[in-house]
């Protein structure tokens, strides 16, 4: 594969234009000046989002070219005749222009329409209009999907291909909420014009300032994020779908953890805690999430069918080594966040306890010749290292009779269906499970990895590339689709393609 480094910018605007639009290209990446757009008129740069929707609350997030009040006006119309306004924050340069509103008071398992505008100091912005759906109370069906992987491996933003069309066909399949199982974007991979494929073809690339290089200051990590909006497939689908969003290496870089200090000439700032720091910062001004001050990780419930915990297996990170350690106490999740899993999954009365976790169970994924990014090692023998605190956490699970754990991750860009069992594993004091793997949504495609027997797995079924960094004209995109029935309580997991055809369905009885 050879990549064409010529007219960097200039080529890669031209063509981003058909699909973005003139204004959407003016204002990529982050810190948009208001030069951009002359007059006393704010502009909506990157569309509206939502995120974290429970029974009676969500968060709505806008991003403006300049200073002004955010206002959201809210209501079960989708004309919003009678709708409720909602007095949100004054966006300034310190977010980078970005804003979130909690919308409070909401009926539950409904349908909501919010109408997003900015007022300036003279004129109020055109209105952006959104949608989302709130978490049922009661026994509801529910459908939602998940994915990972977006914009990595120099595949960007490609009008020709349609865009990041993966998210046109999770639209179409009209999920309640849509769980982003990580990576959300690839600070550490920077984007050319183009790039050559070996058959010739060539993908073209939008570009952005932001996304020549790795992202080392708040700027940088802010125009990660601004980038993947300027997609009219992924605004669309975010307009319409709640997300739950997750946070893992490639929002900083590749298989970072705490304290690590990076051996890489790409990077200027070396010292990956202040490369963290920045880009938490952009994830919390850019993703519809709530807001800093608590941890990353949360449950959400969806009535009495459904919990779903979600994981940050990233802050707490031990170094990548071996893997073979004996300490109980290291591990991906910190012991506050392992003793907040096991206590979850004990008080859960939903049929279903969904584990987000961005990171697999069982599937080795290296950090070079010696090290380990996740929790398997290889070694199917008695859990060691990272296995210790997921082998806890299935132990206690299994002696408090706790039913219904179904494991959902993305990461290693290919998708796949994996069965555990005490009766294949080195240990037997867990209860079977499954984990359900799927992406990327829109970048390279890898795999399959190695299975590590100690839980027992089985690859029931995999999809993969035949070639390391496939692109996304190949077809190995992926997204999961989850659909609970509320009368037999059943959970349905599909593995679907780009195009949102069924390539693998399970059904899982009630427990």
């Amino acid at each position: 594969m050879t990549i064409d480094r010529r007219g960097l910018f200039r080529a890669g605007l031209g063509a981003g234009a058909g699909i973005l639009g003139a204004q959407l290209i003016n204002t990529a990446g982050a810190s948009a000046s208001p030069a951009f757009h002359p007059g006393g008129r704010p502009v909506l740069t990157h569309g509206v989002q939502s995120g974290d929707a429970t029974a009676n609350s969500a968060i709505v997030w806008t991003r403006s070219d300049r200073a002004g009040r955010m206002l959201v006006e809210v209501s079960r119309r989708p004309d919003l005749r009678g709708a409720r306004l909602v007095r949100g924050p004054q966006l300034g340069a310190g977010s980078d222009f970005t804003g979130k509103v909690r919308l409070r008071d909401l009926p539950s398992g409904e349908k909501i329409f919010y109408r997003v505008r900015v007022e300036g100091e003279r004129q109020a912005s055109a209105p952006l209009i959104g949608s989302l759906t709130t978490a049922p109370t009661d026994r509801s069906d529910i459908r939602f999907v998940w994915t990972g992987d977006v914009a990595g491996q120099g595949w960007g933003i490609n009008p020709a291909f349609g865009g990041m069309r993966i998210f046109s066909s999770m639209r179409a399949r009209t999920p309640d909420f849509f769980l982003h199982s990580g990576d959300t974007v690839y600070a550490d991979g920077p984007l050319t014009e183009t790039v050559t494929l070996p058959d010739g073809t060539v993908w073209t690339n939008v570009m952005t300032e932001a996304k020549s290089k790795v992202a080392e200051t708040l700027d940088e990590y802010r125009g990660q994020f601004a980038y993947n909006l300027l997609d009219d497939p992924y605004r669309a689908f975010a307009a319409e779908v709640p997300q739950v969003n997750q946070w893992d290496d490639h929002e900083v870089t590749n298989n970072w953890y705490p304290g690590e200090i990076l051996d890489d000439a790409r990077y200027t700032e070396k010292r990956v805690d202040v490369l963290a720091r920045r880009s938490r910062q952009a994830y919390f001004e850019y993703v519809p999430i709530p807001d800093l001050s608590g941890p990353i990780y949360r449950k959400l419930s969806y009535g009495p069918l459904l919990d779903v915990f979600v994981l940050d297996m990233r802050t707490k990170k031990d170094v990548n080594d071996g893997n073979t350690y004996a300490d109980p106490h290291r591990g991906l999740l910190g012991e506050t966040q392992k003793r907040w899993l096991i206590d979850g999954l004990k008080r859960s009365t939903a049929t279903w306890k969904v584990i987000a976790n961005d990171l697999p169970i069982g599937l080795v994924v290296p950090d070079g010749a010696a090290a380990q990014e996740g929790v398997a090692q290889g070694d199917p023998g008695a859990p060691r290292g990272r296995e210790l605190e997921f082998h806890t956490v299935l132990r206690e699970a299994h002696r408090a009779h706790v039913t219904g754990i179904v494991f959902l991750t993305a990461d290693v860009h290919y998708t796949a269906a994996h069965h555990y069992d005490p009766a294949r594993a080195a240990v037997q004091d867990f209860t079977p499970f499954w984990e359900f793997v799927s992406g990327p949504a829109h970048a390279g495609a890898f795999g399959p990895n190695a299975l590590d027997g100690t839980f027992g797995p089985e690859a029931v079924f995999v999809n993969a590339p035949p070639a390391a960094n496939t692109s996304p004209y190949a077809g190995f995109q992926h997204f999961g689709e989850v659909n609970i029935d509320a009368r037999s309580q059943a959970l349905t997991v599909d593995l679907r393609d780009i195009d949102g055809k069924s390539l693998f369905r399970k059904t899982l009885p009630k427990p």
